[in-house]
C-alpha cells in the first residue's frame, strides 16, 4: 500500500523545509501532494481582445527576472498534475504559467469519455487567442526574459501553435499533433523539441516525418527524440507511463530550455 506522505504528516513542505529531494514523478502520482503543490500557485485572469475572461495559475520563481515557460495542459484539463509541473519549474528558477483552454473544467484522470467532450468542445480561434494573449502577458512583464512553451498530447499540438502564434524563444512538444506546413513553419522563431513513442498509434513516425521534412523545407532548427514507450509515457498517473524514458525525456527537455532561454 502506498502511504500518502500529506497525511501522514511528512508533506511536500516538510520533506522541502528538511532539504529532502522530491522527484517529480512521486509528487504527480500522489494525489495530495500534486494538490499541495498546486495550492502554491496564484490564479490569473486577464481578458482576451474580444473580450473573454481567461484563467490560468501562475508559478513564480525566486528570482526578479527569469525566462517563462507556457504550459498547455492535456486532454484531461489544467488539473493538479499540470499545476505541479508548473510549481517544480518555478522551483528550478522559470516562471511557469499554466494556461487553461477548458474555461475551468477538467476529467478526472482516466476519464477518457469527459476528457474527449472537452476536447472536441474547443474552439480552435478561441484556444488561439486565449494563448497569444498569455504570451503577451507573459511578454508585458519586465520580470520575464525569454518565453517557451510546453505541452503535452492535446496540449504538445497547441504548444506548436502558440508559437507560430507568437514569437518565442523555444517550443517543447510531447506526443501533440505536428501535421503542420513549411509555410505555416516559417512563423516559428525559435526551435523545436519532440519527444514521441514508437507504440503510438496516432501521432506516428508518418506524421513526424512530415514534420521533420516541413522544418528542413522551412529551414527552422529542431530535434526529435523516439521512445520506446506508448502515448503518454510521461504521464505517472497513467498505465502508459515509462519511469525511464519519462526520466530521459524529462532531462532532455531541461538541458534545452537551459540552451534557449538560459
Amino acid at each position: 500500500m502506498t502511504k500518502n506522505n500529506a497525511r501522514s504528516g511528512l508533506s511536500r513542505r516538510n520533506l522541502l523545509a528538511a532539504g529532502a529531494a522530491i522527484p517529480l514523478a512521486h509528487i504527480l502520482r500522489n494525489p495530495a501532494l500534486a494538490a499541495e503543490a498546486a495550492a502554491d500557485l496564484e490564479t490569473i485572469t486577464i481578458k482576451t481582445p474580444s473580450g473573454r475572461d481567461v484563467s490560468a495559475a501562475w508559478a513564480a520563481p525566486a528570482a526578479a527576472k527569469a525566462p517563462a515557460l507556457l504550459l498547455v495542459h492535456e486532454w484531461w484539463g489544467l488539473n493538479d498534475q499540470i499545476k505541479a509541473v508548473a510549481a517544480e519549474c518555478a522551483r528550478l528558477g522559470y516562471g511557469a504559467l499554466a494556461v487553461d483552454l477548458y474555461g475551468g473544467k477538467v476529467a478526472a484522470n482516466g476519464d477518457a469519455a469527459t476528457a474527449r467532450a472537452l476536447v472536441s468542445a474547443v474552439k480552435d480561434g478561441e484556444a488561439g487567442e486565449t494563448l497569444s494573449a498569455w504570451i503577451d502577458w507573459l511578454r508585458a512583464s519586465a520580470s520575464v526574459q525569454g518565453v517557451a512553451t510546453l505541452g503535452w498530447c492535446f496540449g504538445g499540438g497547441w504548444s506548436l501553435a502558440a508559437s507560430l502564434l507568437r514569437p518565442v524563444e523555444a517550443t517543447v512538444i510531447y506526443y501533440g499533433r505536428v501535421d503542420r506546413t513549411a509555410e505555416e513553419l516559417h512563423r516559428l522563431k525559435g526551435p523545436v523539441l519532440g519527444h514521441f513513442a514508437e507504440r503510438d498509434a496516432n501521432i506516428n513516425h508518418e506524421m513526424v516525418a512530415g514534420f521533420e521534412a516541413a522544418m528542413k523545407e522551412a529551414g527552422k532548427a529542431y530535434e526529435i527524440h523516439w521512445y520506446e514507450a506508448d502515448h503518454a509515457f510521461a504521464n505517472p498517473t497513467t498505465a502508459r507511463y515509462d519511469e525511464a524514458d519519462a526520466k530521459l525525456a524529462w532531462s532532455r527537455t531541461l538541458a534545452f530550455l537551459k540552451r534557449e532561454l538560459g
